[in-house]
């Protein structure tokens, strides 16, 4: 059998000969992998097209998805105008709904290009053999580097991810959810299992980690500039994991 690299060649340049543009999910989907095997395996698109030996050619849709993002943080998906968002990004309305046939689309492809998911999962994926007090603090950092990288596109994201209007709720339940419990859920069930971590729902625990590492990040600038105080994010986060792992361990019986 084939491996996933040679697998992923194959199949973006198939894709590519037959005069296309295919996203990262057109080439996965074709080469039967994950994104979390194709972000390990090529590091990015960008870094597939080197590998093929072409030139990372003018990206239209990140062009379109960085216009979108400015607009859904000033207007939200529900007030976002197609119309704008066509002529910020420099593209006709045709041209613009051929790439995204509706807010739902666009919706979908903002959470694929800026949310820490993919990330999450490629983490999980790498460390999953180690314990609680090992991995949990990477999944931490890698969260904080992605988030931080697009905290303003993120902030607005998890307003519509809240509020789970019929625009996002199919992004959202059918994919988003399942592939984090899936992926972290799924870590720390077995870490459940081993005795490691307390059993409560996968949620519930997800929920209890991710919560402390937003709120630095919401508040680290009012910390920094209005309170003058310098924290090294990593070291926080970091630090809030391990408090996460000691809170979580099992109860001692005496």
């Amino acid at each position: 059998m084939s491996s996933a690299r040679e697998r992923v060649l194959t199949s973006a340049g198939e894709l590519l000969r037959a005069g296309g543009r295919p996203a990262v999910g057109d080439i996965t989907a074709a080469a039967g992998i994950s994104r979390a095997t194709f972000y390990r395996t090529f590091g990015s698109r960008a870094g597939l097209l080197r590998e093929l030996g072409l030139d990372p050619e003018p990206d239209v849709r990140m062009m379109v998805l960085e216009a979108a993002a400015g607009l859904l943080e000033r207007d939200g998906l529900a007030m976002l105008s197609m119309e704008e968002l066509a002529a910020a990004a420099g593209l006709s309305r045709a041209g613009l709904y051929r790439l995204f046939p509706g807010k739902a689309a666009l919706f979908s492809a903002l959470v694929d290009a800026f949310s820490p998911i993919d990330t999450v999962i490629a983490t999980i994926a790498k460390h999953r053999e180690g314990p609680p007090e090992e991995v949990m603090p990477e999944v931490a950092v890698a969260v904080l580097r992605t988030v931080s990288a697009h905290f303003g596109v993120i902030r607005p994201l998890l307003f519509e991810v809240s509020s789970l209007g019929p625009d996002v709720r199919e992004k959202v339940v059918g994919d988003v959810a399942p592939r984090l419990l899936a992926a972290l859920g799924g870590y720390l069930l077995e870490q459940m299992d081993a005795g490691l971590v307390r059993r409560v729902h996968p949620l519930l625990a997800i929920q209890a980690f991710v919560g402390p590492i937003m709120v630095h990040l919401l508040m680290r600038r009012v910390v920094s500039e209005g309170l003058g105080m310098s924290l090294d994010s990593e070291a926080v986060v970091r630090e809030l994991a391990a408090v996460w792992v000691r809170g979580m361990a099992p109860a001692r019986e005496f």
